[in-house]
């Protein structure tokens, strides 16, 4: 009996989430994850699990790649404006340079209505995108003349809604200046509590 194939998993697993990315999750087969993967479609069962595993795991090493580090660069920012707007334009630029979208966003129409599972995984990464604007809301009421509004939460809500509105209208081929007034417009939120 020969020995399992060894192979790259970060490098297959980051294979796989393009798949998933270009394709989506129901038109993407064990077959086209395989091929993409260069492995057999039983090493893929043997070190992924199922094709709903794999795409979890995809899933979550996209949110930790992408949504997580700008929250975390937002948090970083000692001027919360200035954050906020390096979270926009950067999400300008990935959405015209790469027109797969959002996996995040394009799991949250395509996957969410039907697994609860992986609708709760989306939900809760959507929670802290809207949690990292409202942390950075909150830090810029804190430094002004008046205390904090309590609007804080609304208005992060906005922002998420113009994430999502942005990356949807991107991956269905948006223009450019339609892309960057809304990331300007959610400036403009942000930078309305500056004089509250």
């Amino acid at each position: 009996m020969g020995r399992p194939r060894e192979f790259d998993q970060p490098a297959a697993l980051a294979a796989a989430m393009d798949q998933f990315w270009r394709r989506g999750y129901e038109a993407t087969s064990v077959r086209d994850l395989a091929g993409a993967m260069s492995i057999t479609g039983a090493s893929l069962y043997n070190a992924f699990g199922d094709k709903r595993s794999l795409f979890r795991d995809c899933l979550e090493a996209y949110i930790d790649a992408y949504a997580r580090r700008r929250i975390a660069e937002l948090d970083a920012c000692e001027d919360p404006i200035r954050g906020i707007r390096a979270f926009f334009d950067d999400l300008v630029e990935a959405s015209l340079n790469d027109r797969r979208g959002c996996l995040l966003i394009n799991s949250a129409m395509e996957v969410a209505p039907w697994d609860t599972e992986l609708a709760a995984l989306i939900e809760d990464c959507l929670r802290e995108i809207e949690d990292g604007f409202c942390r950075a809301l909150n830090r810029l009421s804190a430094a002004g003349p008046r205390r904090a509004s309590g609007s804080e939460r609304s208005t992060a809500r906005l922002m998420l809604s113009a994430v999502m509105a942005l990356r949807v209208l991107a991956r269905a081929g948006g223009h450019e200046e339609r892309l960057r007034s809304i990331a300007r417009s959610a400036v403009a939120l942000a930078e309305g509590h500056r004089s509250l």
